[in-house]
């Protein structure tokens, strides 16, 4: 690998970390309720926290104003509220410290002239995901400032899909650089339909994910295999009109998230099963291997969540989980794309 490819790539890769991080601290942020204690966007300033009793008794009375605090939390006292604020604080000061771990050397490669022009223009994209992964964060957040208890959970499914999305791009511009002097790709167009639909069924049910997240349909229907007892359970069509039990009923989206569950399962064996009959590179063996690894234990990790009643814990866990399986993906569409 050439010296400059290198460099870039490991500060591509120290990206890939932190959204990693950015989205595990997310989701603990989302599963202890504590998104909107911080109720005010200053991208700037609002990297100092509270630093005495005055600025702290500020921040708690701005909290006291939303619908959370009035109709859930309005038992809180000031120590409950610090619990809450730091994980969010937490959360923000890392998507502060992501952009500058992507300025500050940008601008180094730049004026070393490390980029060739394909590069920049890859680089620019990823900046404008980070603009618009921001922008998201704080759409989410505003939507449970004045009348709901929470986040919506479409925006929260948009905001963590876009951060799987950054990921994705940033991950595979790496992967561009490391293998940069490798061209070798599998030709068949079987096996590379087979990895895409994976790929897209992954991606429905990482949103998916969110929606049972975000309406906490992860804490109704705590058996397996059946829901409750049932196969079909009851309540999957109570709302009106009936295209919204998709998206908003608790016990259409759990039951959603389980069958896109059990798809994944099934395309991941058949996947594996057709490329054992192909002759592959060291590296698609290498992905293959551990994407049934990886969707095993995810399943397996899904399950004990469910029957956990998505304690924080197993929640979280669940949630890296996911994210090892879609860098499996992700991983496998480099090594199986078309030869260049």
């Amino acid at each position: 690998m050439k010296s400059n490819n290198k460099q870039i790539a490991i500060w591509l890769f120290t990206g890939c970390f932190l959204i990693f991080g950015m989205v595990v601290i997310g989701g603990i942020t989302r599963l202890t309720g504590s998104g909107l204690s911080i109720t005010e966007w200053k991208p700037i300033m609002g990297a100092i926290p509270p630093l005495n009793d005055a600025e702290w008794n500020i921040a708690f009375e701005k909290y006291q104003q939303i619908p959370q605090f009035q109709k859930v939390n309005y038992h809180f006292e000031l120590s409950d509220f610090k619990t809450i604020f730091w994980w969010e604080f937490i959360h923000r000061l890392l998507g502060r410290l992501i952009g500058i771990v992507f300025i500050i050397p940008f601008l180094w490669f730049l004026v070393k002239k490390k980029f060739d022009s394909v590069t920049i223009k890859k680089m620019l994209f990823l900046f404008l995901l980070g603009g618009i992964q921001g922008f998201l964060g704080w759409f989410m957040v505003s939507s449970g400032l004045a009348e709901r208890t929470s986040v919506s959970h479409i925006r929260l499914a948009i905001h963590l899909m876009f951060a799987f999305i950054t990921f994705a791009f940033t991950f595979y511009y790496g992967l561009e650089l490391i293998y940069s002097e490798k061209k070798e790709a599998l030709q068949n167009k079987k096996l590379s339909a087979l990895n895409k639909l994976v790929f897209v069924v992954l991606s429905i049910q990482i949103i998916y994910g969110a929606f049972v997240a975000g309406l906490h349909a992860g804490k109704i229907h705590n058996t397996f295999p059946l829901m409750s007892g049932q196969v079909i359970p009851t309540g999957m069509n109570a709302m009106q009109p009936t295209w919204l039990n998709i998206f908003d009923n608790p016990v259409t989206v759990q039951f959603i998230h389980r069958f896109l569950a059990f798809t994944l399962l099934f395309l991941v064996a058949w996947f594996y099963v057709e490329s054992g009959k192909e002759k592959l590179n060291n590296f698609q063996k290498k992905g293959i291997h551990i994407l049934i690894a990886a969707i095993g234990i995810q399943f397996l990790l899904g399950v004990i969540t469910v029957l956990t009643q998505a304690n924080i814990v197993m929640a979280s866990v669940h949630q890296i989980g996911a994210f090892f399986l879609f860098s499996a993906s992700i991983y496998l569409l480099f090594h199986f794309r078309k030869a260049a």
